[in-house]
C-alpha cells in the first residue's frame, strides 16, 4: 500500500515536470533545470533522473533552435520590409517627379498654344488654373517626401530596435547558460 502510495506520487510529479515543461515552451519561457523545479515544485533531485533531464535537454535545444530562426528571420524581415516600402516611396518620388516634368512640358505647349489663340482674360484664367495645378502637384510632392522621410526613421528606429533586441537576446542567453 505505501509502495504503491510512492509510486503514485512519483509518477504524479514525474507528469507534473514533463507538463511544467511544456508550458514553458509553449509560453516561450527560458527552461532551465533549476527553474522547471522550481516550476514544477519539486526537488532538484527529480529533473536530474535520465529520462526526464532528456525532455528537459530536447526542450530547451528546440528553444534554442526556435529563438535561432526568430532571430535570422523576424526582425530582419521587419526591417527588410521598411526598406522595400522606402525603396517604392524612392520610385513613387521618382514616378511623380518625372509626371510632373512631363506635365509641365505639356502645360508650356498648351500655354503657347492658347497664348496664340486666346485673349489676355482667358489667359490669365487659364494660368491661374495651372498654377494651382502647379501648387496641387507641389503638395503632393511634399506629402510623398514627408512619407518617404518617415520611413527612413522608422527603418533607423527599426535597426536600432533589432539591435537592441539582438544584444538582450545575447544576454538572456548568456544568463540561460550560466
Amino acid at each position: 500500500m505505501l509502495r504503491e502510495s510512492r509510486q503514485k506520487d512519483s509518477r504524479e510529479k514525474r507528469a507534473k515536470v514533463l507538463s511544467t515543461v511544456d508550458n514553458m515552451r509553449a509560453e516561450g519561457d527560458p527552461i532551465t533545470m533549476l527553474g522547471v523545479a522550481r516550476a514544477a515544485g519539486v526537488s532538484n533531485w527529480l529533473v536530474y533522473q535520465p529520462e526526464i533531464k532528456e525532455y528537459i535537454e530536447n526542450a530547451r535545444k528546440g528553444q534554442t533552435r526556435k529563438a535561432a530562426r526568430g532571430e535570422t528571420g523576424g526582425p530582419r524581415a521587419s526591417a527588410a520590409g521598411l526598406a522595400v516600402d522606402l525603396e517604392l516611396a524612392r520610385g513613387e518620388i521618382r514616378t511623380l517627379r518625372e509626371e510632373r516634368d512631363h506635365l509641365k512640358g505639356v502645360v508650356r505647349r498648351s500655354l503657347g498654344q492658347q497664348f496664340d489663340q486666346a485673349g489676355t482674360g482667358d489667359l490669365i484664367t487659364r494660368v491661374n488654373e495651372l498654377l494651382a495645378a502647379n501648387r496641387r502637384l507641389e503638395d503632393q510632392l511634399a506629402t510623398v517626401i514627408a512619407v518617404r522621410d518617415e520611413l527612413e526613421q522608422s527603418l533607423e528606429a527599426a535597426m536600432e530596435e533589432v539591435a537592441t533586441v539582438r544584444m538582450a537576446m545575447t544576454q538572456i542567453m548568456r544568463d540561460a547558460n550560466r
